[in-house]
């Protein structure tokens, strides 16, 4: 390594006609002088290698699981996937899987808001029709956010693909809005959410303007052409300076980011009211067929997408993300084969056994789709590991079985290993009754400074 390539700062842009394109880690990025010795490179090296941050992203699914084909029946390393969770085998090992996890402020109030309004703060949720809404403190990602998050140009990114509803649930006589939300600044404040691809792509890397664009470039920056096109020449002239593996990761980085952008001018394609906030065109929120523009499975990819650029880039450390609002009915049938109905129908099974087959079914969907965002981790190198390496990723629900509405022994996996912090390949089987709060406290201490308690928690969840 030459130390001409430690002349890169970290907060490198590639710039162009009124954009910036944050760019992953690469060995020239540095703060090492001209003429700095091999012995100091190494050190910078090391150091680098041992500060890479930990990321943590919190992705919710309604609606719950068939217990008897999610939770594994041994515990430790020796348990067996179940069949909802096959989709996941291949991250086995990048995985811990939890059972006996409570939680027990949900266990008053209505079937579903009380669960998922809650489910990142594992509080009291205030039982109310009109704006007094509380979730009894703050939610985790925005906790953290709150300690780590001025250190990338985001302190956190929230998404989802169904609009905010609103209005009143008179069957329970809670406001819908607690349905539409996981992430809270304060007990009473949530943290708006991006279900427009598009927005949230430029959320990411268009928000920064260059000072001499005219209001003519931005016009045509935003309207007329990808972000990528405009920062190229930018591209070309580092790649130059870069050495060759840092050249193969800034091409790969580069080309990732070409196939989301193609990827979203497909989805925009699509009837705008799929994803426009209060213009969904009926209650049950229909998925359009697989491959067509619109495409539910689509649209959740791609956000997914987005968080790992986020990651890759360090935008941002920590993002939340909600396959769909609580209560969701989204129609599976076309997307599913097997599946004839929609989501909240199918999981009030009943015992059914076709409901139950069907409700499966939909549960394996949603881990395919975890599976599919942990590919992508898995792939992008980051020092001596991975970025799935470096992260922390929770996936879960606010129910168990969703036909009993009941919030505890909650299907909850913790991907990754928080830096090494954390050692998956585990089914850990907590006692009945042990606060969600509890691997929330565990979370906390691997993303910032120790905290003594974090909602309800009795003590930290040892997952290292």
């Amino acid at each position: 390594m030459t130390t001409k390539l430690w002349q890169i700062p970290r907060r490198t842009f590639l710039r162009g006609m009124g954009v910036t394109l944050g760019l992953p880690a690469l060995e020239a990025m540095g703060t090492m002088l001209p003429g700095a010795t091999a012995q100091a490179v190494a050190a910078e090296t090391e150091r680098s290698e041992i500060r890479a941050p930990v990321r943590m992203a919190c992705l919710y699914y309604p609606n719950g699981v068939w217990e008897k084909t999610w939770h594994p029946e041994l515990s430790g390393h020796d348990y067996v996937m179940p069949t909802a969770m096959a989709p996941l085998a291949r991250h086995r090992d990048s995985l811990l899987v939890f059972s006996g996890l409570d939680k027990a402020n949900s266990h008053r109030g209505d079937g579903h808001y009380a669960k998922t309004a809650n489910f990142l703060t594992g509080m009291p949720v205030r039982k109310t029709t009109g704006k007094d809404v509380s979730v009894g403190g703050i939610s985790i990602d925005q906790l953290c956010a709150q300690r780590v998050g001025h250190h990338t140009p985001l302190p956190s990114l929230e998404l989802a693909v169904d609009p905010v509803v609103s209005g009143i649930d008179t069957n329970v006589g809670f406001t819908r809005l607690y349905g539409s939300y996981i992430s809270w600044r304060t007990p009473s404040v949530p943290v708006a959410r991006e279900i427009d691809p598009r927005r949230a792509y430029e959320r990411l890397f268009g928000v920064l303007r260059a000072k001499q664009a005219t209001p003519a470039d931005r016009r045509k920056s935003e309207d007329d052409r990808a972000i990528l096109d405009l920062v190229l020449e930018d591209a070309r002239a580092l790649r130059r300076k870069l050495g060759r593996d840092d050249q193969f990761k800034l091409d790969e980085y580069l080309d990732s980011v070409r196939e989301v952008e193609k990827r979203i001018a497909f989805f925009s394609k699509a009837d705008p009211r799929l994803w426009r906030p209060g213009t969904r065109p009926d209650a049950d929120d229909l998925a359009a067929p697989a491959g067509e523009p619109g495409d539910h499975q689509a649209h959740v990819r791609l956000m997914l997408d987005l968080i790992v650029l986020a990651f890759w880039t360090d935008a941002t450390r920590i993002s939340t993300f909600m396959f769909a609002n609580d209560v969701s009915n989204k129609n599976f049938s076309q997307l599913i084969p097997g599946v004839k109905g929609g989501h909240h129908q199918m999981s009030h099974h009943q015992d059914d056994d076709a409901k139950l087959e069907q409700y499966t079914k939909i549960n394996a969907w949603h881990a395919e789709q975890l599976a599919y965002f942990l590919d992508k981790l898995a792939r992008i190198r980051e020092g001596e590991g991975t970025l799935l390496d470096h992260s922390m990723i929770l996936f879960g629900s606010s129910l168990s079985d969703g036909n009993r509405h009941d919030p505890s022994n909650l299907p909850i996996v913790l991907a990754g290993k928080a830096g090494g912090t954390i050692v998956p390949g585990r089914h850990i089987a907590s006692p009945k009754g042990t606060p969600l709060c509890n691997l929330y406290l565990s979370m906390l201490e691997r993303m910032t400074n120790p905290i003594e308690a974090f909602g309800d928690s009795t003590a930290s969840l040892p997952i290292g």
